[in-house]
């Protein structure tokens, strides 16, 4: 058994104040999953960064956003697994690169707490890995529903709630560094 796997998810320059999708509470998390990727890397763990690309203007292929922020950006032999989909796992390398490393543990970071985190960490859980989600390095949009108008927090919040009961242990970065 290895040392759980840092995955980043799109933790990308859209997503920020400017970009064509900015959540709330971009800055905090970037700045929480860049303590994170920093313990990592002073304990030689294992990382790996996924990348949205699409052709629809937002993350869209070598548009400034969809840069990877730079207190996450990769560096020396880190991977970075490019995807279309919400989940990292959908016709990506993303779970033959985890086998072949013998990786069991992964704790995941990043953007957006409502669609790519969720369906990357529930995909992880299905396929048998252990999961941790560090609550405070992700974050979400303001959403709505019918009449309903919902805060990013809130989002965040309901969506960590969900993973945490079936599929995540859910905890602040502060208790994993």
């Amino acid at each position: 058994m290895t040392a759980p796997l840092l995955l980043l998810i799109d933790i990308q320059r859209d997503y920020f104040p400017g970009g064509r999708m900015p959540l709330v509470g971009p800055d905090a998390a970037a700045d929480a999953a860049a303590q994170l990727l920093a313990a990592q890397r002073s304990h030689g763990g294992a990382v790996v960064h996924v990348r949205h690309e699409s052709p629809s203007g937002f993350l869209e292929a070598g548009t400034p956003g969809a840069e990877i922020d730079p207190r996450v950006a990769p560096a020396g032999d880190e991977i970075v697994v490019v995807k279309h989909a919400p989940n990292a796992f959908v016709e990506t390398e993303l779970d033959d690169l985890l086998r072949a490393r013998g990786v069991t543990e992964l704790v995941v970071a990043g953007m957006m707490t409502s669609m790519c985190v969720d369906a990357t960490v529930r995909a992880a859980s299905d396929l048998g890995y252990s999961v941790t989600v560090a609550a405070d390095a992700c974050a979400a949009p303001d959403l709505s529903f019918a009449d309903t108008e919902v805060p990013g927090a809130s989002v965040h919040a309901a969506f960590l709630a969900a993973l945490g009961s079936a599929y995540a242990r859910v905890v602040p970065v502060a208790d994993l560094i």
